[in-house]
């Protein structure tokens, strides 16, 4: 059992470092062109000596991306919570907020801009905008399916429709919500960097943006490496939260 788990903490390091490997191998071997796709060695070289930039640029878009989250995770919940507790409201929103969320949230940039001007309020608005879906549905999606059985003992016992939902419906909703905060996350990242390429003047996005035009392909790399160290930090804060308080969720789920 404990060199199960030994294993599975180590295998994606293991496979990262052995995909890194292979892309270096592949590179060195077919002399590929550093301005078409950098090796590894560039892009750690490229790292190095633009850190101070990748940093200050980072810290920008790492802010930006929070800020959008976190107003991302207010109203899904509220939302997610509505629709959620309410049969009418589910029927009313839910197919509503489906086909939102299929419109691409690229396009929302340019009106952002119209409204907010470049800088910051695109970004957040950006970031909220392609990360509360994931957590108003799967709120919703946990209340919704509460079992018929347990609400109605619940409600023999004297509970209250809201009882039902705040005291057993929110608990029973968050492994789904921490599920969808690592979804989300991820996507806020994602949404806040294509806001920056298009609408900012700082920010990995920008960066991207810069570095590709100057042809500095391995600072372009850089930065998406930066992007990818952040939401992987940001995902796995989320899942070791998820483990120090939804352990009763998972209890069975890694027996032998």
């Amino acid at each position: 059992m404990k060199h199960q788990k030994r294993l599975e903490r180590w295998a994606p390091w293991v496979l990262l470092l052995a995909v890194v490997i292979v892309w270096q191998v592949v590179c060195s071997a077919f002399e590929v062109s550093e301005f078409i796709f950098p090796s590894p060695l560039r892009i750690w070289d490229q790292f190095l000596e633009f850190r101070g930039e990748i940093l200050r640029h980072s810290w920008r878009t790492f802010w930006v991306t929070m800020a959008g989250f976190g107003l991302a995770i207010v109203v899904g919940v509220l939302l997610g919570f509505v629709i959620g507790s309410s049969r009418l409201a589910y029927a009313a929103m839910y197919p509503l907020m489906t086909a939102f969320n299929a419109l691409p949230k690229a396009a929302f940039v340019p009106i952002l801009v119209v409204w907010f001007g470049i800088g910051v309020g695109p970004a957040v608005l950006t970031a909220f905008l392609i990360s509360f879906f994931p957590i108003t549905v799967n709120i919703a999606t946990g209340l919704a399916t509460l079992e018929p059985e347990l609400e109605d003992v619940l409600r023999v016992l004297g509970a209250k429709r809201w009882d039902v939902l705040v005291k057993v419906g929110l608990p029973r909703s968050l492994p789904h919500f921490y599920g969808s905060l690592k979804v989300a996350i991820t996507l806020a990242f994602v949404g806040t960097t294509v806001s920056e390429m298009n609408a900012a003047n700082e920010g990995i996005g920008y960066l991207l943006v810069s570095a590709g035009s100057a042809m500095q392909m391995g600072l372009a790399f850089a930065g998406l490496v930066a992007v990818g160290i952040m939401a992987m930090v940001m995902y796995e804060l989320f899942a070791w939260i998820e483990k120090r308080t939804t352990a009763w969720a998972h209890r069975g789920s890694h027996a032998a």
